[in-house]
């Protein structure tokens, strides 16, 4: 039997391009396809985005359908789009004793937690306090204070599920190499579990 890892973090951690780093450094993980509503952004129309993860951009018709079948492990509405990771994909690799990483939002993990009790691990990115992800968010991209707003809310309601992650990796300002390293060190430490179990 495989395992689940889910990543998770507030936005603007830094989880895209730490997954990204483990998508290059294990080549034997499984990532899945995010089913998305949103529209590719630019360099996404084949489907795959820079840093390597795959989606499958489809209409909202789509989505509910393929919901309402139940085909999907988990999914979540972001920003007005959903999001969703395909229940057949994920459960036939760990079957088959693969281990699949996933980025996730806190409700994906709360709806995958029963489903697979034993075989989900999770790493919760801390990127610090919120003073250091807003300047790290209105770095990326302008946002109305509205938005802002939004998003420290959002933030609290992160943070607080910290406690609950198997592991944090700390990804502070300026110390991104330290956080990959930390992230690989933390992969390898569950795949060695695994192979032992």
């Amino acid at each position: 039997m495989g395992k689940l890892i889910l990543i998770f973090g507030p936005s603007g951690s830094g989880k895209g391009i730490l997954v990204a780093h483990v998508r290059a450094t294990f080549p034997q993980l499984i990532f899945p396809t995010s089913w998305t509503t949103r529209p590719p952004r630019p360099g996404e129309e084949s489907g795959e985005s820079q840093s390597g993860k795959k989606y499958r951009f489809v209409s909202k018709n789509e989505f509910t359908k393929h919901a309402a079948e139940e085909g999907f492990l988990e999914w979540a509405e972001y920003s007005g789009h959903y999001y969703g990771t395909p229940k057949d994909e994920v459960e036939e690799a760990i079957q088959r004793g693969h281990t699949v990483l996933q980025e996730l939002e806190i409700q994906g993990i709360r709806q995958l937690r029963e489903h697979f009790s034993g075989s989900l691990v999770t790493i919760f990115i801390d990127a610090g306090s919120w003073d250091e992800l807003k300047r790290r968010i209105l770095l990326r991209a302008p946002m109305t204070p509205e938005e802002l707003e939004a998003r420290r809310r959002r933030y609290e309601q992160e943070i607080a599920f910290k406690h609950e992650a198997n592991y944090v990796v700390e990804n502070r300002e300026g110390r991104l190499e330290e956080a990959k390293r930390a992230l690989v060190d933390t992969i390898q430490s569950i795949l060695k579990d695994n192979l032992s179990s």
